[in-house]
């Protein structure tokens, strides 16, 4: 931490913007501004921390609303004056209750009404997924496959790449596509049954295309 703040440059009046971005589905959520306490309660407590310049004080951001920001990482970009911190909002972000405070756009000098863009569609089936636990089996095929155990979500998982394989090897790109999804879909519930996210792979995945990026001649 102390190492960060002596590469971060704060403007003259102490402060540096910080851009929240949904670290679930990439959306730009609000811009608001940080002197180096507000940046040390937000490492210190894992929720984000401003500094509000019209009241000239520290905010919580969700104190009162209960709609924080928690935080996933934070990056400074490459001249070290403007954050990017990544979080997972627990509710609507911006005071009018829509999940972005970055709903308007602007055109021909006029403001209009724009409708915040949808979490992707992975993510919203993940958190439909973590939902299904202990929920009655009969009433649903994921909480049927938790109870039945890892295990056996393992073995599905083994049998519908196999599925994908075949219609692979087929012209049908139809059934390809069907059997696909049949695959992802159970993968996921493999990766919460583990207590993982799918993020998890997508980090692996960049970090490898990082890794052999880095080693190109």
């Amino acid at each position: 931490m102390q190492l960060l703040m002596g590469k971060l440059t704060f403007n003259e009046q102490g402060l540096i913007p910080a851009i929240v971005q949904d670290a679930r589905n990439g959306r730009v959520l609000m811009l608001g501004w940080m002197n180096a306490e507000a940046l040390e309660r937000t490492q210190a407590t894992g929720e984000v921390w401003f500094w509000s310049r019209s009241r000239r004080a520290l905010w919580h951001k969700g104190e009162t609303s209960g709609n924080v920001l928690r935080v996933r990482e934070i990056r400074a970009d490459c001249d070290a004056d403007c954050l990017l911190v990544r979080a997972e909002p627990r509710g609507p972000t911006c005071h009018t209750g829509r999940p972005s405070c970055f709903w308007q756009s602007v055109k021909d000098e006029e403001t209009q009404p724009l409708d915040p863009p949808s979490a992707t569609f992975l993510d919203e089936l993940e958190q439909l997924i973590e939902t299904r636990r202990g929920v009655a089996h009969e009433l649903s095929y994921t909480a049927r496959l938790f109870a039945e155990g890892t295990t056996r979500i393992a073995q599905k998982v083994g049998e519908e790449g196999v599925e994908v394989a075949l219609a692979g090897a087929t012209q049908d790109d139809q059934r390809l596509i069907e059997e696909s999804a049949d695959l992802i879909y159970h993968l996921l519930v493999l990766l919460h049954a583990r207590g993982l996210r799918f993020d998890a792979v997508l980090a692996q995945l960049e970090q490898r295309h990082a890794a052999r990026r880095d080693h190109q001649p």
